[in-house]
C-alpha cells in the first residue's frame, strides 16, 4: 500500500501532462470532411478540401500544408478574372484566417489546399496524409479520403480541379 501511495503523485503528474499534451496537439480546432477528388497520373495537380472550425478563444491561421503525395503544396483560391472567367491563384498573404468561433470551408470553387506535381494518381478509396500547419495549434495531421465527389452535406460548386 505504501508503494502505491508513493506512486500516486507521479500518476497524477503523468495524467495531467498527458491531458495537456493531447489538447495542445490541435487546440480547439475541429477539422472535418477532408477529401480530395480522384484524378489520373496524367493530371499534374490535385486539391484537398475540408472544413475547419475554430472553437478556441483565439483567432487562428492556416499557414501551410504538406504531403508526400505532392511535389509542392500551396494554399489557393478561385477568383473572378476579367470577362467573368474564373481563375486560380495562391491566396494573397499566403495564409487562411480562421477567426475564433467560426468555421471556414475549403471547397470546390473556393479556397483549397493545392497539390502541385502529384507524385501518383489519386485513386478512389485511397487515403492521403496531409499535415496542416497552424499559427497557434502547430502541425496537425489529417487524412484525406480520395473520392469522385465531395462528402454529402458540403456545398458543392462546379469548377475545375481547384
Amino acid at each position: 500500500m505504501k508503494r502505491g501511495l508513493k506512486l500516486f503523485p507521479l500518476l497524477v503528474v503523468l495524467v495531467v501532462v498527458g491531458c495537456t499534451a493531447s489538447s495542445s496537439d490541435s487546440g480547439d480546432l475541429e477539422i472535418e470532411n477532408v477529401w480530395g477528388r480522384s484524378s489520373p497520373m496524367v493530371a499534374q495537380n490535385g486539391a484537398f478540401y475540408m472544413t475547419i472550425t475554430n472553437g478556441s478563444g483565439e483567432d487562428e491561421q492556416l499557414l501551410s500544408a504538406e504531403t508526400d503525395a505532392c511535389g509542392t503544396v500551396e494554399l489557393h483560391e478561385m477568383y473572378m478574372k476579367e470577362n467573368d472567367v474564373m481563375g486560380m491563384r495562391q491566396i494573397p498573404g499566403g495564409t487562411i484566417s480562421i477567426p475564433k468561433g467560426e468555421t471556414v470551408e475549403l471547397k470546390v470553387g473556393g479556397m483549397h489546399v493545392m497539390c502541385i506535381d502529384k507524385q501518383g494518381a489519386f485513386e478512389v478509396g485511397e487515403i492521403i496524409s496531409v499535415i496542416l500547419n497552424f499559427s497557434g495549434a502547430g502541425a496537425i495531421e489529417v487524412m484525406a479520403d480520395i473520392r469522385d465527389s465531395e462528402p454529402e452535406g458540403m456545398d458543392m460548386e462546379e469548377g475545375g480541379s481547384g
